[in-house]
């Protein structure tokens, strides 16, 4: 009976510490960013933000070799500081965005490709299509907030998409605007 009870506290204690270590980082709004570059005519690059995000991280290692993370995105809060085009993107030939009002990201597997840095795959969802793609996450590292006294741990998330994968702006050609889409987060995470 004693080391039954033994065998059962120890299970316990397993439990306990895996759902503490496992429980989400969440994303920290006015210490993220999630901007995207694209190329106009060839010869310049259009920058912007998508303002409205929310983020979560999920690992059982401190590490975060495992980390599982997903996002959404309001897809309404697309902004590149030009009132006119931001509606435009907003509209049908973009992203559509009071028919398909958010953006999804899950992920499906993680794998090092060095210290602190990931190949991350994953599903994203875009105007009703759900692509497969590849980003590289890097963990900057976990240090204690110095006022809540509470974990934060940064990350940086890169790559690069192809628009026509998801049906965006598909009237526009690869000359007057660029394919290829780079995505860049910058993001601090609180548990």
């Amino acid at each position: 009976m004693k080391k039954a009870g033994l065998i059962l506290s120890a299970f316990a204690m397993l439990v306990l510490t895996a759902f503490t270590v496992q429980s989400p980082w969440k994303s920290d709004p006015p210490h993220s960013e999630l901007g995207f570059s694209i190329t106009h005519m060839g010869i310049s690059d259009v920058t912007g933000t998508f303002n409205d995000f929310t983020a979560t991280v999920s690992s059982s290692k401190e590490d975060f070799s495992d980390a599982v993370v997903e996002a959404t995105i309001n897809a309404a809060s697309i902004n590149t500081r030009v009132e006119a085009r931001d509606g435009h993107l907003k509209g049908p030939d973009f992203f559509d965005a009071e028919k398909y009002p958010q953006i999804t990201f899950k992920s499906t597997g993680i794998k090092s490709i060095g210290k602190g840095k990931y190949k991350l795959t994953g599903n994203l969802s875009a105007k009703g299509i759900t692509k497969i793609v590849e980003m590289e996450l890097f963990y900057r590292g976990t240090i204690e907030h110095p006022q809540t006294k509470k974990p934060v741990a940064g990350f940086k998330l890169s790559g690069t998409i192809k628009r026509s994968d998801f049906g965006i702006g598909s009237a526009f050609p690869a000359p007057m605007l660029g394919d290829e889409v780079a995505i860049t987060v910058n993001a601090e995470f609180q548990q």
